[in-house]
Parts: C-alpha cells; sequence; structure tokens
C-alpha cells in the first residue's frame, strides 16, 4: 500500500542514461581526481591500487545484483532504508537510514567544500579572501565560505525547479568527465613511450604485495560508494527495473576504468628532479598548484595547458554531479523516512512538479554551518564513509539473504551469504585495526562515528515518542548492538589516543637517554625521570578508563530511557488492545459473549479436541420464537427487549457456562463444569418454564442440547450439528403446543 503511493506521488522520468550519470556521477567526484591517485599509489603503488579496485569492482557487482534484487520486490523510495524496512523491520531501518544520511550528506559536504579548493588550485586563490580562522591547520576565509554557500545553493535551486534539467544537466557532465579522463590517459599511454619515464616499482618496495592490495581492496566501498543511490529513486525510473542491473554493472565499470585511467595517468610523467613516479609522490608536499597534482601535471606534460583545461573541466563536472546526485539522493531518503513518522510529515509532501522540496531544503540548513568548519573536519567526517559503506552493503547483503532463504532461491542465498560474510571481514579490519598493522581510518573518525551513533540513540527516543503507529522500538536487539558498537569505537578511539600518547614518552625517555632532552628533563634523576613517565602512563590508563564507562554509562541511561517509552508505549497498546478486545467480544445488546468470541471459543475447543485434551463439554444451540411477529406488531424496540428477555432466562439458567449470541435470535451455551454434570436436570427445568410461558406473553424459545463423544466427534461442529438438528426438533414439538415458530 505504501508503495502504492509513493510511486502515484513520485512519478516516472528517469532514463536508463539518466540513472547511469546519478550513478557514476554520485560514485566519483573531488577525490578522484585529486586526492584518489596519491592516496592509493602511496599504499599500494600501482598495479596494487589496480589489483584492489578490482576486488573492489568484484565486490560492488554482487552489492549491485543485491540492489537489483530488491529494487525489483520493493520498488519504492528510500533505497535500502526500504529494502530493510519490509524484511527486518522498522528499527534496523531507522538504523540504515541513520547511517545512510550521514554518509550521504558527507560526500555531499565534501564536494561542497572542494569548490574554494578548485579555486584555489586553478584560479589563483581568487576566493581566499577575508581570513576568519584557522581549524585544525587549515585557514578558513570568508570569500571560500560565501562561495561553498552559493555552490550549494544553485544546486538546490536546480533541484528543486526542474527534474528533468537535473536529469539532463547530470547526463552532460558524466559525459564531459568521462570523455576528458579518458582523452588524457589515452594521450599518456601514447605519449609515454617517447619518453624515459618509468611505471616501476609496480608496488611500494619494502612491504607485502599481498597487504598493499588488500588494503586498498578493504577501503575500496570508498572509492564506489554512491553508485547504488539510484535505489532511492526507483520509483521515478521510466523503464522496467529489470533493467536495472544493466545500468548499475555499466556504472560499475565506468567507475573502475576512470579510477584506473587516473592512477595510471598519474605515474606517466613527474618533475624534473625525481627519480621515478614513487619519489614524485612521497615529495608531493614540495610543490605547488598544478605541479602537486599527478593527474594534471601528467595532462600538461602530454597535451600542455589544453590538457589541463580538460580535466578542470572534468573535475568540476565531476564536483558538481556529485552535488546533485547526493542532494536527490537525500532528499529522496528524507522523503522516505517522513512518510513513517521519522521526520515530520512536512518533508513528505511533494511540490507540483512532484519534487520533494521541504526536504531538499533541510539538506541546505543543515550544511549552513559546513563551509566554517575547515578541510580537514570535512576529511574526518568523510572517512566515515569507509565504514558506513560496509556497513550498509552488509545489510543490502542480508536483507537479500534472508528473502532468498523465504524464496527458496539457493543463488541469490549463496552470492549474498558470500558477500556477507567478505563485507564482515573488512568491517572487523576497519573497526579493529591492530588486526592488521596499517591504520586506514584516522582517530578522529572513530570519535566522530561513536558521537553520531549516540546521536543516533536519543534521535530514536523522539521517534518512540511520536510512534503513534506503534512502528518502533520493537527490536531490543538493535539497540544492544549500537551500544556495543558504541563501546567498541570509544575503546579503538582510546587505543589510538594511548598510541600516541605511549609513542611520546619513549621518545621522552630515548631523548633522556641519548642526552638531547632538555635542561629541566636532563637535572632529573632516572629513578625521579622514570616515575614521571610510569605516572604520565598510569593517567593516560586511568581516562581511557573513565572515557569508556563514562560513555557506556550514558548510552545505557538513554537506552534505559528509550526502553521506558517503549514500555509506555506498550501498556497503552495492551489497554487498548483490550477494549477492543472487549468491545468485539461483547454483545452490545445483551451483553453477553459475541459471535466473535464464539468463534474464537470454538477455535479453541478444536484445539483442544485435536490434541487430545478436550475434557467433558456440552452444546445448547437456542433459537428465540416468534421475534419476527414482535417486531412486525410492536415494532423493534419491543423485539430488542424480548432478545434480551431470552438472554437473561439463558444466563438465569446456565450461571457456570459461557452464552454467545451468534445471530439475531440465535444464542449459543458452551455447557461445563457444574452446568455440564447438571445439564438434565438444567434442560428440564428451563423447558417446564418455557412452556408455561407459552400463551401468556413472555419468553418462548427452542433448545437442543448435544454433548461432545471423543469416539465419534473430531470437530466442535460435530458437537454444534447435533445441538442444532435437536433445536429444530424440539421447535417442531413447542409449536404443536401453540408456540409461534415463523421468524
Amino acid at each position: 500500500m505504501e508503495n502504492k503511493r509513493e510511486i502515484n506521488g513520485l512519478q516516472p522520468y528517469l532514463s536508463p542514461m539518466a540513472v547511469w550519470a546519478l550513478s557514476a556521477g554520485t560514485a566519483i567526484g573531488w577525490g578522484s581526481l585529486v586526492v584518489t591517485s596519491g592516496t592509493y599509489l602511496s599504499q599500494a603503488g600501482p598495479l596494487g591500487s589496480i589489483l584492489g579496485l578490482l576486488i573492489g569492482l568484484a565486490m560492488m557487482l554482487m552489492v549491485a545484483n543485491h540492489y537489483h534484487f530488491l529494487a525489483n520486490r520493493y520498488p519504492g523510495t528510500g533505497g535500502l532504508y526500504n529494502y530493510v524496512k519490509y524484511i527486518f523491520g522498522y528499527d534496523r531501518a531507522f538504523l540504515v537510514a541513520w547511517f545512510m544520511f550521514l554518509i550521504y550528506i558527507a560526500i555531499f559536504w565534501a564536494n561542497a567544500t572542494s569548490v574554494p579548493l578548485f579555486a584555489r588550485y586553478f584560479l589563483n586563490h581568487v576566493f581566499s579572501f577575508g581570513y576568519l580562522y584557522t581549524i585544525f591547520g587549515y585557514e578558513v576565509y570568508l570569500g571560500e565560505a560565501m562561495i561553498t554557500l552559493a555552490a550549494i545553493f544553485l544546486v538546490a535551486l536546480l533541484c528543486m525547479n526542474s527534474k528533468t534539467a537535473t536529469a539532463r544537466s547530470m547526463v552532460v557532465m558524466a559525459l564531459v568527465f568521462t570523455v576528458g579522463i579518458t582523452v588524457c590517459f589515452v594521450a599518456a599511454m601514447i605519449g609515454h613511450g617517447s619518453t624515459d619515464m618509468t611505471l616501476e616499482p609496480a608496488f611500494i618496495p619494502d612491504k607485502s604485495a599481498l597487504r598493499q592490495v588488500m588494503r586498498i581492496a578493504f577501503i575500496s566501498p570508498w572509492a564506489f560508494i554512491g553508485f547504488e543511490s539510484v535505489s532511492h529513486s526507483a520509483a521515478e525510473y521510466k523503464f522496467k527495473h529489470s533493467n536495472m542491473f544493466r545500468v548499475l554493472l555499466i556504472s560499475l565499470i565506468t567507475t573502475t576504468a576512470l579510477y584506473i585511467f587516473v592512477i595510471l595517468l598519474s605515474i606517466t610523467a613527474y618533475p624534473e628532479g625525481c627519480e621515478n613516479w614513487l619519489d614524485y609522490i612521497r615529495r608531493l608536499d614540495e610543490f605547488q598548484g598544478i605541479d602537486g597534482l599527478p593527474a594534471f601535471y601528467a595532462a600538461r606534460y602530454y597535451l600542455g595547458d589544453v590538457g589541463v583545461y580538460i580535466l578542470m573541466a572534468s573535475l568540476l563536472a565531476l564536483v558538481l554531479t556529485s552535488l546533485i546526485g547526493t542532494l536527490r539522493t537525500i532528499s529522496r531518503l528524507c522523503y522516505a523516512v517522513a512518510q513513517d513518522g521519522i521526520l515530520s510529515q512536512r518533508f513528505a509532501t511533494l511540490s507540483e512538479k512532484q519534487i520533494p522540496v521541504n526536504a531538499i531544503i533541510l539538506v541546505v540548513i543543515v550544511s549552513l554551518p559546513i563551509p566554517f568548519l575547515g578541510r580537514t573536519t570535512i576529511g574526518w567526517i568523510v572517512d566515515v564513509t569507509t565504514i558506513g559503506a560496509t556497513i550498509l552493503y552488509g545489510f543490502a547483503s542480508a536483507a537479500v539473504f534472508k528473502a532468498a532463504r523465504q524464496e527458496g532461491l539457493k543463488k541469490d542465498r549463496f552470492i549474498s551469504g558470500l558477500c556477507l560474510l567478505i563485507l564482515a571481514a573488512f568491517l572487523v579490519v576497519l573497526l579493529i585495526p591492530e588486526i592488521f598493522s596499517d591504520q586506514t581510518i584516522e582517530t578522529e573518525t572513530y570519535i566522530l562515528l561513536t558521537v553520531w551513533t549516540f546521536l543516533g540513540i536519543l534521535f530514536f527516543n523522539r521517534v518512540i515518542r511520536k510512534d503513534h503507529a506503534r512502528h518502533f522500538g520493537k527490536a531490543i536487539v538493535v539497540w544492544i548492538a549500537l551500544l556495543a558498537f558504541i563501546v567498541l569505537m570509544t575503546m579503538t578511539w582510546v587505543e589510538r589516543v594511548n598510541e600516541i600518547r605511549e609513542d611520546a614518552v619513549v621518545d621522552e625517555i630515548a631523548s633522556y637517554m641519548d642526552g638531547t632532552a632538555d635542561g629541566e628533563t636532563m637535572s632529573m634523576d632516572q629513578e625521579e625521570f622514570l616515575d614521571i613517565q610510569r605516572e604520565r602512563l598510569h593517567d593516560a590508563d586511568n581516562q581511557s578508563v573513565l572515557i569508556i564507562a563514562g560513555l557506556f554509562g550514558l548510552s545505557l541511561v538513554v537506552l534505559l530511557i528509550n526502553f521506558l517509552s517503549m514500555q509506555k508505549w506498550e501498556k497503552q497498546a495492551i489497554h487498548e488492545r483490550d477494549a477492543a478486545r472487549t468491545v468485539a467480544y461483547r454483545d452490545s445488546l445483551t451483553g453477553v459473549n459475541s459471535k466473535h468470541a464464539f468463534s474464537d471459543k470454538e477455535i479453541e475447543i478444536e484445539e483442544q479436541i485435536a490434541r487430545g485434551e478436550a475434557g467433558p463439554f456440552g452444546a445448547i444451540v437456542c433459537d428465540v420464537n416468534g421475534l419476527k411477529q414482535i417486531n412486525d406488531t410492536l415494532g423493534h424496540k419491543a423485539g430488542d427487549e424480548y432478545i434480551r428477555s431470552a438472554c437473561q432466562l439463558l444466563c438465569d439458567y446456565f450461571k457456570h457456562s459461557p452464552v454467545f449470541r451468534i445471530g439475531g435470535d440465535e444464542f449459543v451455551v458452551v455447557l461445563q463444569g457444574r452446568d455440564y454434570d447438571s445439564r438434565y436436570e438444567i434442560m428440564q427445568a428451563i423447558n417446564a418454564q418455557i412452556e408455561r410461558n407459552l400463551g401468556r406473553g413472555e419468553v418462548v424459545a427452542s433448545l437442543g442440547l448435544a454433548e461432545f463423544d471423543p469416539q465419534t466427534d473430531h470437530t466442535f461442529h460435530d458437537v454444534f450439528t447435533r445441538a442444532d438438528e435437536r433445536m429444530y426438533a424440539r421447535k417442531m414439538q413447542l409449536k404443536s403446543m401453540g408456540a409461534v415458530t415463523r421468524d
């Protein structure tokens, strides 16, 4: 039902070409040309980087198949949030949405804040005016903050005003960067043969080649995150969802090829004085402007200024497509979660052009402080995407695994299970860096993840308190897992900080031993000096324990508050359910049990019969005589009073058995206990009373009794049928005595 409503709201308009552009354009941005080449090459060399990316591509092909599988079954807005909601429930879907928002907003912020960097590199610092402050070593300028905000506003206006113009712009810009990077790569490959420059070494010397390849593979989700963002727009496809995998496949191949082109382009040329590409990469800090950007340096080397202009256009197109793609994705995610009450309903509304304008405005408002935080801080946030992407792709694998198991699809179950295991291994390496000696994630990233997870627990309390539909708060294990995640992140963060402190202590001890320490330190005797160092380490350990215990305790308190909120809703739900059950189980006219209650009683008895646990019981079927005549002559009010009198008669005689009204003038009594033991005496007494009522205007009713026989009766209906037959026999008997039997 929800999918139908979404599809009616977001109208199909995206062609396969537009979806490819959105997928590829969101997956790669500023980092692919400016950061990726140096980062990958410095860690694994060209061959290690390419092999690691190809492993990542293989993983992403499995993930693409997962999204194809899920989108064809749940073609609504919200992507993975939508899939997890229907397969695992709302609690896990909230987790997915919470981390998905962080990942996509981080990509959006990273590309928005790259606009002033573009000006620094290529426009001679034209916007570097109005110095404000330096934060974590990065100088923040008012001019650069303003140009960043301008880029955000312009992209938002484009996305709010025209869906088709946005899609066409994405296609054009995706073609620009694809063709531009390819042209520069081909020119370098052709021209490289005439130079003395070497492409060696293939790997970083003195390091394990396998470890280098796996290091790139572990962070490969960062290189591809965003390609799956088109799943959020599945309701807007103007083509069959069965073609989705083909589009994602082309997008992944395009993305991988462009990464490889940039990596190879970056090692084909290097400035004079550098022995080879490795020497160049290690000395990048010594170079300014174009010389400090390997891909741009190579493009200029082979194509002159034209090569630089081509890559500049490509880089600008990469930034803009990433901004547009991520903004569209976040707005569709906000639109989807608002429909389920996670966000205000105002974000679930569409403009006349079927665009979630309010959701786009929300993203802009949240992004307003970002230009003033400095690029270093944004870099830490972006680092989160590596871990976040691994978690999200793991959820996609788990969703397919469960759905495939339910549908009996062995191939999809095997692929999703394999992918889930690999991603779990990736996540362990990323979250517990001690397993892998190279630290792939910055220390500050663990702090950010801890804070974001804690905020998620707080925000979930708001969701529970406003959850009138009772969708959330049913999977306690999810929140226990979140608490464990916070503890793990905190421990990793503290471990990193302790390593830094320990290194400082070791350095100070070394300087003391070799006599290079300052005069005050050297004036201490050895025992005093070592006591001070031991005390520093001891203080560091105490601080670590306090931080871990504090965050754990605070998170536990919030979880307890969430649990109490869930308990409150549960009690209210039980009360409402009991009230509804009372209404449904009580006949409004007579006050005895209703037909619905009789149906449940019948099921209960039949289950007891099936298990061989049914004790002695009987059934009395009662039909009130002459009701139609009373309604026709005296009115329905008198008829209702007549029915109540008949019901009271039954209740007076069968005081220990439930009485059910199953029709207008039909009742059933399930005989049990003392009533069953005295059934013949009671039946004789009530029939005598009914016969006395004949001709006196008082209640006349026909009753039939049958007892349960475990030898012949297999269902309650068997007993009921015999009682019903005997009731009709009694009706004929009363007719012969002058009773009115026409109803």
